[in-house]
């Protein structure tokens, strides 16, 4: 440890490391980093979504630099500057070893929405956090990558429950400068600001900058005096407004992504499309080779050779379908100058291009002008290639070019903390610290380097987690009480959440929420968007059924549910509605809640705290699902339907399945037989592993489980895997 005081330039060099460390989405995945904010203003981090930025503007320099002086505070701070340092320097990087040619900006991957962390609310759901999960592996892995996106200014919608119990939204303002984002500058330190062609007018845009550890994801803003307000409004909500504002939204995204590149100087070899939101970027691209002095068909063909695309939706209602008329608007300027015609686009959009009352899909013009297509996990590629069958008439469906790389999650950004500092207690307990002696200087800095041998260097590898599979290492006991642990967290998370929300409810509706929520009872969690194929409310089909388990004395039973319903889908909206009345007026009063507001945060603490993740979907809709692979890590157990990733990674012994591998057509039989096979395998499998204990209080067998689903599970369902496979597949193809 320091013992000599710091000088002034010293103490203002680590204000400045600080600094830098908040607007970089690195610390949000390392929990050294997240102490350090948190220990500087606890009340701050807590009611400010955990916003290291925000936290910073709390607390005054003469504070911050007043605080630095505490050598042990100091001693923290330089050693987590040091990692900070270490990591954005690093020269072995996965991708710098094994592909090279990609090492340097290389992959631009088009997303409407990015899902980082709570501090940034401009995702939707799974998409968008599939693809912040996506370029903090692109990050670790050091590959040259760069995120596009749309800065919506309010986010998406929060979620409020009135005394209907019907859901209502409501939106806040972002503001950029409390935000973990940077303005794009230009030569002269002024706003970078490009414009494109939508409908009739230019439309002017400027970026904001998100640092995902080594990778840029750029956010467009509309939001300038030089447009009209309908314009400036284009980036104010997450897929916002009516299908007009979805197209002129899409135009930005893809035309106006593209041209931001070419500002920012970046050229590169790989166009990743993140659904079909961003298919207009092939335009784009096209527009560039015809002013070049390409022929049209060269354009395609080149266009073709340097996209890939990846499909997430199984259900064709999902596809974004515009008339040509709304083409015809929302195009027509930019049609104008790209030397381009509605007739030579329209085709590229639809299934049978000669088909004049067709609409036009941007699944469709991403299919025909990619030179690679997957789905999100080995069913979906199966649904994919029979619903595009129709695109490749001249091939047996299972030759239909889409392939499949199945999600996964990126393993610290979603670990708990608690989990972290057990790993960090657990195997590095007797870290040397290692101090850089050299003086400070204009070109160097003074931080402390990463101790050797850090466990979270390894957290991807099976070799990590095989030594789950070794009592020696981890004692059934140890487990356990990590497992008591997390799920206490999640029930006293559970009870300040709700007597916060208690507040618009009558008195009499009031609960002693101190005893609500039992923190020995076998926890069941739900947490999702409430589409309704999710089927949130099939567990209590079997309502009397259930009444029975969670009033069982010996073997209790509790559930806790979240989610949000899309602001236009009033049939989410009667689900949610049905569970929290349920929670409220029924004999589940106190073993089934409803949390408000679902978001990264909420799902953090369920992922991690329940005892089993219910996963019910109507097969085969689920495209892949992620939330349960972030459980496994945390010893929660899936129960789910063998649809998407879970049909791919249940091995029978590392968590649960509810029926075969195998679906009725008819969807009233599918939802009974389900119905019966979830509450058959909840009573003849879940509940007596969960409650069969030795002499020591200790459930062996279930145990096991989480065992068998930390070896198999974890190092397998990861974005680490997953963006080596596009790596390797389709980036170097």
């Amino acid at each position: 440890m320091r013992k000599e005081p710091l000088s002034g330039k010293e103490l203002s060099a680590l204000v400045d490391g600080l600094n830098r460390l908040a607007r970089n989405l690195w610390w949000t995945w390392n929990q050294e980093s997240q102490e350090i904010f948190q220990e500087l203003s606890p009340r701050c981090w807590q009611t400010l979504y955990h916003n290291a930025v925000a936290v910073l503007h709390e607390v005054s320099n003469e504070e911050l630099r007043s605080r630095l002086r505490d050598p042990a505070f100091q001693e923290r701070v330089r050693r987590v500057l040091g990692m900070f340092e270490d990591y954005l320097k690093a020269g072995n990087t996965w991708c710098q070893t094994h592909a090279p040619a990609l090492a340097e900006p290389s992959v631009a991957y088009f997303s409407a929405e990015f899902g980082f962390h709570e501090t940034l609310p401009i995702a939707a759901g799974g998409l968008g956090v599939l693809a912040g999960d996506h370029a903090k592996s692109a990050s670790d892995l050091g590959l040259g990558f760069v995120g596009i996106s749309l800065f919506y200014r309010e986010g998406y919608f929060m979620q409020s429950i009135n005394h209907e119990n019907w859901q209502t939204e409501y939106y806040t303002l972002l503001n950029p400068e409390n935000l973990p984002v940077e303005s794009v500058l230009d030569d002269n330190g002024e706003p970078l600001v490009c414009d494109v062609e939508i409908g009739l007018n230019r439309v002017f845009f400027r970026a904001f900058r998100a640092n995902i550890g080594r990778v840029p994801v750029y956010l467009l803003d509309t939001d300038l005096p030089e447009n009209e307000q309908h314009e400036r409004d284009l980036t104010l909500r997450v897929y916002g407004g009516d299908t007009t504002t979805r197209i002129l939204q899409e135009i930005l995204l893809g035309i106006g992504g593209v041209r931001l590149l070419r500002a920012l100087n970046v050229q590169p070899a790989v166009y990743h499309m993140n659904e079909g939101h961003a298919a207009f970027l092939t335009l784009e691209l096209i527009r560039e080779k015809l002013a070049g002095g390409a022929s049209l068909d060269d354009a395609i063909a080149r266009t073709r050779s340097q996209c890939i695309f990846t499909t997430h939706t199984p259900v064709a209602a999902g596809h974004d379908r515009f008339s040509a008329n709304l083409m015809h608007f929302a195009l027509n300027r930019y049609l104008d100058v790209s030397h381009l015609t509605l007739d030579q686009v329209m085709p590229l959009g639809r299934v049978h291009p000669n088909n004049a009352e067709e609409l036009f899909c941007m699944t469709v013009l991403a299919l025909r002008l990619s030179r690679c297509a997957n789905a999100v996990s080995e069913l979906h590629g199966q649904v994919s290639r029979q619903m595009w069958h129709a695109l490749y008439p001249a091939r047996p469906v299972d030759q239909v070019p889409i392939g499949h790389i199945t999600n996964g999650v990126h393993l610290l950004g979603w670990m708990k903390g608690t989990l972290r500092r057990y790993w960090r207690r657990k195997l590095s307990p007797h870290a040397p610290v290692i101090l850089t002696p050299a003086p400070p200087s204009e070109e160097s800095t003074f931080w402390e380097t990463r101790p050797p041998g850090r466990w979270d260097d390894d957290i991807n590898t099976p070799e990590f987690w095989k030594r789950l599979g070794d009592p020696a290492f981890v004692s059934d006991e140890e487990l356990w009480a990590l497992r008591y642990k997390l799920r206490r967290e999640l029930i006293e998370f559970a009870r300040r959440r709700l007597l916060f929300h208690a507040q618009r409810i009558s008195q009499r509706d009031f609960i002693a929420f101190d005893h609500l929520l039992n923190p020995d009872a076998l926890t069941i969690g739900f947490g999702r968007r409430f589409a309704t194929y999710k089927r949130a409310p099939l567990v209590f089909q079997q309502f009397d059924n259930i009444v029975k388990l969670v009033h069982d004395k010996e073997r209790p039973l509790q559930f806790i549910f979240a989610g949000k319903a899309h602001p236009r889908d009033d049939s989410g909206k009667r689900f949610i509605q049905h569970i929290i009345h349920l929670s409220r007026y029924s004999e589940l009063q106190g073993h089934l809640v409803f949390l408000e507001n679902y978001d990264v945060h909420v799902a953090r603490q369920m992922v991690s705290g329940c005892d089993v993740w219910l996963n019910n979907p109507r097969r085969p809709l689920e495209a892949s699902g992620t939330s349960g692979m972030k459980g496994s890590c945390h010893g929660c157990l899936n129960l789910s339907i063998l649809d998407g990733w879970w049909r791919e990674g249940y091995n029978g012994s590392n968590g649960f399945a509810i029926g075969d591998d195998s679906h009725p057509d008819n969807i009233e039989e599918q939802d009974r037989r389900d119905s019966e096979n979830l509450y058959r395998v909840l009573t003849e499998q879940v509940i007596p592993c969960f409650f069969d204990r030795d002499d020591q209080g200790i459930p062996r067998k279930w145990i096991q489980r989480i065992r068998n689903a930390m070896t198999t599970l974890v190092p397998q369902f990861t974005t680490e895997r997953m963006v080596r496979e596009y790596i390797q597949h389709y980036y170097l193809a």
